[in-house]
């Protein structure tokens, strides 16, 4: 035989038959309080979630043992390899496969090449500068300076 009970509205505990007290709120809505406790805390409009006692309070501090639920499993990322904007995805790959000893001898090689070039520009383009050029007479200071001019 099945015994219908009811629910504390305060506590969350069973009401069996015979315990507790109905109470009707200004709504009109039935709340069903188990106890006197619950009633008068239920009056002084206490929430059952900051009573350490109440089901609600123990839901949100996470303290029923009966919830044990197992941790889920994160995906494993998978690197896919992408073409860039310089380099196909041929060219990765081979790069990729190449020696490091190789590529280490390519790449002092364009180092070298790159400093080459750079003396080069810097030897030609020596002559053409001249101090002071490209500058303005009146240079602007920042903020107001000294009586808010500019400076000669």
């Amino acid at each position: 035989m099945v015994i219908a009970t009811e629910l504390c509205a305060l506590s969350e505990y069973r009401i069996y038959p015979g315990n507790g007290s109905l109470f009707i709120r200004r709504d009109g809505k039935p709340v069903w309080l188990g106890t006197a406790k619950a009633h008068s805390l239920t009056l002084q409009r206490k929430k059952p979630a900051k009573l350490v006692w109440t089901q609600a309070w123990r839901r949100l501090h996470k303290k029923s043992g009966t919830d044990t639920t197992v941790k889920k499993r994160g995906r494993r990322t998978t690197k896919v390899a992408r073409a860039v904007v310089g380099a196909s995805l041929e060219d990765i790959r081979k790069k990729a496969s190449q020696k490091p000893e190789f590529r280490s001898a390519q790449r002092d090689a364009a180092l070298k090449e790159a400093k080459a070039r750079n003396k080069s520009t810097k030897k030609s383009g020596k002559a053409s500068y001249a101090p002071g050029a490209g500058r303005t007479a009146n240079k602007h200071m920042g903020g107001k300076g000294k009586r808010g001019g500019t400076q000669r």
